[in-house]
């Protein structure tokens, strides 16, 4: 059994928002491999299903970001599954628009959702990292995260949840180097560049 948790901010005026790129990708995963409908537990929305042969859960945390580990950590701990079997989908500044990385454990680079979360359950979560590209300055961070996604973005945005939804199944069985390698090769080689706010 894995639990994948997806971050982001409750609420209509969040939705669209980079911050929120790992509510979309759950979203996805849910549409595309026929998950139960979501139920509200463990302070967030959950959906069990199954990614190949693996029994699933999906969790969209409820809390607002900087309390994602909240969610995270109360279901870690009723359903006693190790922390290596938690899978945390969040936006990425240090990558570029478009670009994947899965890491297990590490730093939480000044993104509060993997410092709740690690302050609940500890830093060695495996950590699918979704590239939204960074605006130039440190001070123009929490706007741009803030700021829903452009026009332009989602001619790589939607063929990246697409090959995240498809190629799910992967990650769930711990195969991150496949996952990320199916995934380079589904998206486009065109190089994407943030926008500027």
């Amino acid at each position: 059994m894995i639990l994948i948790a997806g971050l982001g901010n409750p609420g209509a005026k969040y939705a669209r928002n980079r911050h929120n790129v790992g509510f979309m990708a759950m979203d996805c995963i849910m549409q595309a491999h026929g998950f139960a409908p979501p139920r509200s537990r463990f302070h967030g929305e959950l959906a069990e299903g199954r990614l190949g042969d693996i029994r699933t859960f999906i969790l969209k945390p409820m809390t607002f970001m900087n309390e994602s580990g909240l969610a995270v950590g109360e279901f870690q701990r009723f359903f006693k599954i190790p922390v290596e079997n938690v899978i945390v989908f969040h936006d990425e500044l240090d990558l570029a628009p478009g670009k994947l990385r899965v890491k297990t454990g590490g730093g939480v680079a000044g993104h509060n959702g993997l410092r709740s979360i690690a302050r609940h359950i500890g830093p060695d979560f495996r950590r699918a990292r979704l590239g939204i590209g960074h605006p130039g300055t440190k001070a123009r961070v929490h706007g741009y995260v803030l700021s829903d996604f452009a026009k332009a973005d989602h001619d790589w945005l939607d063929p990246l949840l697409d090959s995240i939804a498809r190629h799910a199944p992967l990650i769930a069985k711990g195969d991150d180097a496949g996952f990320m390698n199916k995934i380079a090769l589904d998206l486009p080689i065109k190089k994407a560049k943030p926008e500027q706010n």
